[in-house]
């Protein structure tokens, strides 16, 4: 598997939600395993892009210690996943995006690589994750020249990645062999389960 280098790689760690289901407390903010959630992403990220940025819509200052660009969402009123991903695309000046979410303490950057190397050896547009049962779309690779269409698809008010996604040249690439890296710690529950183990 080819890999593109990082200088043209750009990354996005998706943390601006509004993480209902942790009772509204910013997720990549929670100590987890001693530190904050959003580190895990970070670190799988870093040696893949060349240049990192952090999604987040509130608590700035909090996230500007981890001494990354932050971006905004462009559309106004958490709107989702997808404005994250469009705000990291137009902010993007590499060829290539790599999107990963705040709360999957679990993924490695060897399984994040594996997302880059169909864009390049297929010509895809998009890859999703997924784990051989089900797909995981906020775990990501795509081009950035989708941005235009993607900024439609939103301006009509649609949501879902994976239907954006069929709009391209897509694939879901099988990583069932590290299925057991799509946890996602969503609710008070899901990080003490996590915190056991």
């Amino acid at each position: 598997m080819t890999v593109p280098p990082p200088e043209r790689v750009s990354g996005i760690v998706l943390a601006g939600g509004k993480a209902r289901r942790m009772g509204g407390t910013d997720k990549g903010l929670i100590p987890c395993g001693g530190r904050p959630l959003i580190s895990y992403a970070i670190e799988a990220l870093r040696p893949l892009c060349g240049h990192l940025f952090i999604n987040a819509n509130r608590s700035l200052q909090e996230y500007e210690r981890f001494g990354l660009p932050l971006i905004q969402d462009s559309i106004a009123g958490f709107q989702g996943p997808l404005a994250g991903i469009l705000s990291g695309l137009e902010t993007a000046t590499t060829p290539y995006l790599l999107v990963s979410p705040c709360d999957c303490p679990r993924l490695e950057t060897a399984t994040l690589a594996r997302l880059l190397g169909p864009l390049e050896a297929q010509r895809m547009d998009i890859v999703l994750a997924s784990d051989g049962e089900r797909l995981h779309p906020v775990v990501m690779a795509l081009r950035t020249h989708v941005a235009g269409d993607l900024a439609g698809w939103l301006a009509s008010g649609k949501r879902r990645i994976d239907a954006w996604a069929r709009r391209h040249r897509w694939i879901g690439l099988d990583l069932s062999d590290a299925a057991n890296q799509f946890v996602n710690i969503n609710t008070p529950r899901d990080l003490a389960e996590y915190e056991g183990r």
